[in-house]
């Protein structure tokens, strides 16, 4: 078994409760994720299936959401798993006023990650450190955000903002929701996140737990190709290039430099290679299919 799984992630699981979840029902012992999701949220965790782990580095980075922020209310964790730590009232903000905020948190964007999440300072987790009672400020990172657009809007005592988002690698939503709330007073946290688009994996595409499991049961579930979302170029090798390549061996290329997606004339992924001044690296090499 090896390629990759859509999964749809369940809320009140870790990605690592996830991974181990999967070893047990493909009875493999190599599984990796490519992106941590919030044990609150739900939707695509791409999950890889044995040597294809080593591809997840290599996978898109983009990825999108769809998030409901909850106003009036602002928690220790950024969202409704953490502690309250205020409360007041929303019900005088308006749609208007926050699509007029929005365009803040568009294009390049200094973010401070909350308190409880998985970044490291000093070599510890912020959230083992804030679960110590340690009060750690979070580093600002510069993250990309692509788009938000408003799906729905309810008036409330905590009014609520349904919207969907794309963004680069690294975003917190619950920093968009937290920070958002921030500049119009009242103060946010995010109620409901998930994952639509990640590593070029798609919600509509995913399995839930139950079917992958029954698929498996019934010998019916075939991993996605190790290549299937990979977007660098392809580079086809003839055999005895490609049997070189699969040994490991460096080989002269006249293309420009660049990662690879290496093939062999028969279009069979054989893993990635990098071009450097004219030779080709091997740096990922999968085993032949049986």
């Amino acid at each position: 078994m090896l390629g990759f799984l859509n999964l749809h992630k369940p809320t009140g699981m870790t990605s690592h409760d996830c991974v181990g979840k999967v070893r047990r029902i493909c009875g493999l012992k190599r599984v990796g994720h490519g992106g941590t999701l919030d044990p609150l949220a739900t939707g695509v965790l791409p999950i890889a299936l044995g040597p294809v782990t080593r591809l997840l580095p290599y996978l898109p980075e983009q990825k999108a959401y769809q998030a409901t922020i909850r106003f009036g209310i602002t928690t220790t964790t950024d969202d409704l798993a953490g502690d309250i730590l205020s409360q007041q009232a929303a019900e005088h903000l308006t749609k208007e006023a926050i699509e007029a905020t929005l365009p803040k948190f568009l294009g390049s964007i200094e973010q401070r990650p909350p308190a409880y999440s998985a970044i490291q300072v000093q070599g510890q987790r912020l959230y083992d450190l804030a679960r110590q009672g340690k009060d750690v400020t979070a580093p600002l990172r510069t993250v990309e955000v692509f788009d938000i657009q408003v799906l729905d809007w309810q008036v409330g005592e905590h009014a609520e903002l349904e919207v969907a988002i794309a963004c680069g690698p690294g975003t917190y939503i619950r920093s968009i929701a937290r920070d958002l709330g921030e500049v119009l007073g009242t103060g946010a946290t995010l109620s409901q996140l998930t994952r639509t688009l990640s590593c070029g994996f798609a919600l509509p595409d995913s399995l839930t737990f139950e079917t992958l499991e029954d698929q498996v049961q019934a010998g019916t579930f075939t991993p996605l190709e190790p290549s299937f979302s990979l977007q660098q170029p392809i580079l086809h090798l003839p055999s005895a290039e490609a049997q070189r390549f699969c040994w490991g061996q460096k080989l002269p290329q006249d293309r420009g430099n660049g990662m690879m997606q290496v093939h062999d004339t028969c279009d069979h992924f054989l893993g990635m290679g990098e071009i450097i001044d004219g030779l080709l690296k091997p740096k990922v090499v999968l085993p032949p299919a049986s």
